[in-house]
């Protein structure tokens, strides 16, 4: 789906840090949406989390950085980190090219999964609402 000139996929789960979350069952993929990666820019670096890492909803996990920006990525859920994708160490930049794909960040077992998806966002009119505020609120 297009919204405001950003691609989302139907059945992630969005939180408003613009992050996705895929389920696959035993645990869940994350990453960082088409809208994430075109405000930060080109992405230049990553700190990936270590494997076996208990995270925790709200708080940093990852830092990113690129030409224009350095920040830091939110759980959003808790759980303990399974993998990650180590291949983002040497080509970050997959992140832009292929965020939806080969650009996943870790994979994530999470604690009582129904319940912390229930709380994201999926796609449908508030979200779109909600990216169209982000994207007024950012093009100021």
């Amino acid at each position: 789906m297009n919204i405001g000139g950003y691609e989302f996929l139907e059945g992630l789960y969005y939180d408003k840090d613009h992050g996705w979350t895929k389920d696959e069952g035993d645990y869940v993929t994350l990453g960082v949406t088409d809208f994430f990666q075109k405000l930060a820019g080109e992405i230049v670096f990553i700190e990936l989390p270590a494997v076996g890492r208990k995270i925790e909803f709200g708080k940093p996990f990852s830092s990113i950085e690129s030409g224009k920006w350095v920040g830091r990525l939110k759980a959003p859920l808790n759980g303990e980190i399974l993998e990650v994708n180590d291949e983002l160490v040497d080509f970050p930049y997959v992140i832009n090219e292929s965020y939806y794909d080969e650009g996943w960040i870790a994979k994530v077992k999470p604690v009582d999964k129904p319940t912390q998806l229930a709380e994201l966002m999926q796609l449908g009119e508030d979200f779109e609402a909600f990216i169209q505020q982000e994207d007024e609120k950012y093009k100021e």
